[in-house]
């Protein structure tokens, strides 16, 4: 441990404690945004200059990012002693070891607790071997089938390792950005880099990239796992195009530079031994002859040659978004009234909201009987026909059974605006009677969206295996949009099949699968990965105004009903 200037603890082993005291309260069955706090906390003190004790003595803890009244006693404690009672007795509970089985994908912290509390298991490696002994299948709760998902998650850690989910990143990322603006007034802007610019769906490196006066110091520093990238006026643009990525964008980059006589680097953009000012990466590019390219678009260095022909694509954007659809209520499994989940969505300026509540087979999640059904129709014409100006479609998640059919006869299918078709069970299917499947329920005329294609939880298992190519063109020929769910646990349909959607003819539907209010926001991480995937509004189905979208889901039920191909 490292004393600070003052005494007590830096900013940096205070930040590994409050990290240690989010890992044990998810072990101890707290909420998990009560431990999400604690990690953004700790990402917010790993960007701090100035010693913690002075800003303690200063009063200005709480001026950081997530610091709020119990943290900063917590932050206090830990900086004056190093510990805190709560955390010792937690310490006790459990050693270090069973926390680091919180990483291992689709164990919870529930099942972490059991197996240490009934096998005395306290480490990764000791669990492993007893999951080759078949030590679990005989404990009630856990049994054969956890001893294989916890092998199979136990080879993703080891995949995976050093990388964090985009929103993750967000967190840490953001709060160090908007930290360090606020405290050091000569940054004039912080920006976030790397792959997490990029709209990478896993990060590995966190980057930052600071404008500093002219002539202030330049350079890199290390804090931490955050790496800051100081920049002058003059080089910022180049500094953040380098810092952004990725290597092979900047290595064709570099090389259309040295064409043209210049040179890139992170010393900037110059011609000889004259730097050329570019302030923002628009100056570098256009010195080069070329567009500005987004980040998101950044990835395998063609999107320079696309550029130079002006062919790049025009990219959705968070704004170009008319209505979410695919959302769950309390009619199912999720925590907010379907009122409740339109008015939220009609605030941030939507102008129809899509309720996609789980279908009677999914009993795990409170699927919908036909008299919930009516009940949950009979609230959203209700509220329908006392607002203007916005409008909630009535829809359903119908799981795909195994043969490839809808959950509910077509009568009952009729009823809705729109059916998002989703795969929620038997994932290991041979991979051709899992293709079969789904495009059975792709041709069903009262499908109108495909859910989360191949299953995937990032980082947590992978996706089911299928023709996706196949699934793509049957979704083309039959009208039906493919959704990219921005839950970041999925992404899913990846970004990569995009671009082939696009080029066979397919819509796309950005959802955000909210099941609260505040999950509505995930919207923007399906944005982020259309854009990464080149997808332009045109060819995104809620991007439709509420006129255009309602005359599409009236079309195809009127084609289903005649029994003919819906477009």
């Amino acid at each position: 441990m490292t004393a600070g200037k003052a005494g007590g603890l830096e900013a940096d082993e205070v930040a590994r404690l409050l990290e240690e005291f989010g890992r044990r309260l998810e072990l101890e069955g707290e909420n998990t945004y009560r431990a999400r706090a604690y990690y953004r906390a700790a990402a917010s003190l790993r960007t701090l200059t100035l010693p913690l004790a002075d800003v303690i003595a200063a009063g200005r803890l709480r001026e950081i990012p997530g610091v709020g009244p119990a943290l900063e006693s917590r932050i206090v404690a830990l900086h004056e002693s190093g510990t805190h009672p709560k955390l010792e007795a937690m310490r006790r509970e459990a050693p270090e070891g069973v926390l680091a089985m919180l990483r291992i994908p689709r164990l919870s912290a529930d099942k972490v607790a059991k197996i240490h509390r009934e096998l005395g298991l306290d480490s990764i490696e000791s669990l492993e071997a007893a999951c080759r002994r078949g030590d679990l299948a005989g404990v009630k709760g856990l049994g054969p089938a956890l001893q294989e998902t916890i092998l199979r998650g136990i080879e993703m850690l080891r995949r995976s390792q050093g990388q964090r989910l985009i929103h993750h990143a967000s967190d840490i990322l953001e709060g160090a950005a908007a930290n360090l603006a606020g405290s050091h007034p000569d940054l004039t802007r912080v920006v976030a880099a790397g792959e997490y610019r990029r709209g990478c769906e896993l990060v590995a490196d966190l980057v930052l990239v600071a404008e500093t006066a002219p002539g202030a110091v330049s350079g890199t520093l290390d804090l931490g796992e955050l790496k800051l990238h100081l920049a002058e006026p003059a080089r910022d643009g180049p500094v953040l195009i380098i810092a952004t990525g990725s290597a092979a964008h900047v290595e064709a980059l570099q090389a259309r530079a040295r064409e043209r006589g210049f040179k890139l680097d992170a010393s900037g953009l110059r011609r000889g031994r004259k730097l050329v000012p570019c302030p923002d990466e628009s100056g570098v590019y256009a010195a080069l002859g070329l567009p500005l390219i987004a980040p998101e678009l950044r990835e395998t260095g063609e999107e320079i040659a696309l550029a130079a022909e002006s062919r790049l694509p025009t990219l959705v954007d968070d704004a170009d978004l008319r209505g979410l659809v695919h959302c769950h209520t309390d009619f199912s499994d999720g925590g907010d009234t379907l009122e409740t989940m339109a008015l939220a969505t009609r605030k941030r300026g939507y102008r129809y909201f899509g309720v996609a509540d789980h279908s009677k087979s999914a009993g795990y999640a409170g699927g919908l009987s036909v008299e919930r059904i009516e009940e949950q129709h009979a609230l959203a014409d209700a509220f329908n026909a006392r607002t203007r100006g916005f409008r909630i479609f009535k829809g359903i998640e119908s799981d795909i059974l195994i043969d490839g059919s809808l959950d509910y006869p077509d009568e009952v299918l009729a009823r809705f605006d729109f059916v998002v078709a989703s795969v929620h069970s038997r994932f290991r299917m041979d991979p051709e009677a899992q293709t079969a499947r789904i495009v059975r329920a792709v041709q069903n005329p009262y499908t109108t969206i495909l859910g989360h294609m191949t299953g995937r939880m990032l980082m947590r298992r992978e996706g089911y295996e299928v023709d996706i190519p196949a699934i793509l063109a049957a979704c083309a020929e039959h009208g039906v949009a493919v959704e990219i769910n921005a839950n970041p646990h999925r992404l899913d349909v990846d970004w990569r099949w995009h671009r082939l959607a696009l080029d066979l003819g397919c819509m796309m539907s950005i959802n955000p699968d909210a099941h609260s209010t505040h999950e509505l926001d995930l919207t923007h991480w399906g944005v982020l990965m259309a854009r990464k995937g080149g997808v332009p509004k045109e060819r995104v189905l809620n991007c439709l105004d509420l006129k255009a979208f309602a005359a599409h889901l009236d079309r195809r039920k009127r084609a289903a009903a005649r029994g003919s191909r819906p477009r």
